[in-house]
């Protein structure tokens, strides 16, 4: 698998030069993303799409009751509530049906995908993304891998983010799919691919999204197809032990379905979608308990045909 640093492509003017007649289109999914998302988009459109790199930005929020929108639009994007994109279907709420919704609204050939809570965001998040898409037509699908700090309230450590994907992942990976060892951030949120690739995929609605494509393009005999690219460093707002535990319980509902897929387990029965968990606080012990259903949007290039959707 292929490895690249964002500096690499660091001049987004020569980059453009090898866009020939593809468009670009940079997609952020949003929920509350105030702190950060006008920097994020403004960046984007002074160094990218003024010197005609980029094409577009859009943010496909979730509903924030912030100023989320509003911010992102004043700073170049088109904005859309998720919820109104193909609003005949049945509705889901999470990050997977945003980086789906995004599918069939942008015009973009190569689709990058950014989150929008990236406090050091610099535009080689994306040039470091497409460059090699650009560069080399035997790549398909471009991950991000970054050092990932980790606060602890006033203190903030070198290591120690990316909890999910270490304490989680790595193990599942190790034992069931070891030729994805290789990919440094599994769960990268920053990535970037040709539409014919993502258009060929499933996308779980909620946080198993990357995972899911992970799994399925290697299962599709495509892991030489897809690069890395070292981004250095994403800082980004840390998330306590309870969403994490929400998003474990998602993503591995997304690993356990493909292991039976695959033929590598069987489970003797569907799989809940009640996640349960519990809270102390001064000595009072308060059960949790939360549906987080993780159903799959289709890929487009199935029976499901991108203009059958309007």
């Amino acid at each position: 698998m292929q490895r690249f640093h964002h500096l690499q492509f660091a001049d987004a003017r020569e980059l453009a030069q090898f866009k020939s007649h593809q468009r670009i289109s940079v997609c952020i999914p949003t929920l509350n993303e105030a702190k950060t998302i006008g920097k994020i988009v403004s960046i984007i459109q002074a160094d990218l799409m003024e010197i005609g790199l980029v094409d577009e930005i859009l943010v496909i929020d979730s509903g924030s009751t912030d100023d989320t929108r509003e911010l992102a639009a004043a700073a170049g994007a088109k904005t859309y509530l998720a919820s109104d994109i193909l609003p005949n279907l049945a509705p889901h709420v999470g990050k997977g049906e945003n980086l789906w919704k995004a599918l069939q609204v942008a015009a973009g050939d190569l689709i990058c995908y950014i989150d929008g809570d990236i406090e050091n965001f610099h535009s080689g998040f994306v040039t470091g993304l497409v460059g090699p898409l650009l560069t080399d037509d035997g790549i398909d699908y471009v991950k991000g891998f970054y050092e990932r700090p980790l606060a602890y309230g006033d203190e903030s450590h070198s290591t120690g983010g990316g909890r999910v994907s270490e304490i989680l992942i790595r193990p599942l990976i190790s034992l069931f799919y070891p030729e994805l060892s290789v990919v440094l951030q599994p769960l990268a949120g920053e990535y970037a691919a040709r539409r014919s690739t993502l258009e060929s995929l499933d996308f779980p609605v909620g946080y198993g999204v990357e995972i899911a494509h992970l799994i399925d393009l290697a299962q599709n005999q495509q892991l030489h197809r897809i690069a890395q690219t070292d981004l250095v460093k994403r800082i980004h707002r840390n998330r306590g032990d309870a969403e994490l535990g929400g998003m474990a319980f998602a993503i591995l509902q997304v690993i356990l379905r493909r292991l039976e897929r695959d033929a590598k387990v069987t489970l003797a029965s569907p799989l809940p979608a009640l996640f349960q968990s519990w809270s102390i606080e001064n000595g009072a012990i308060t059960p949790i308990s939360k549906e987080i259903p993780e159903p799959e949007r289709p890929r487009i290039q199935s029976s499901l045909k991108k203009n059958q959707l309007f």
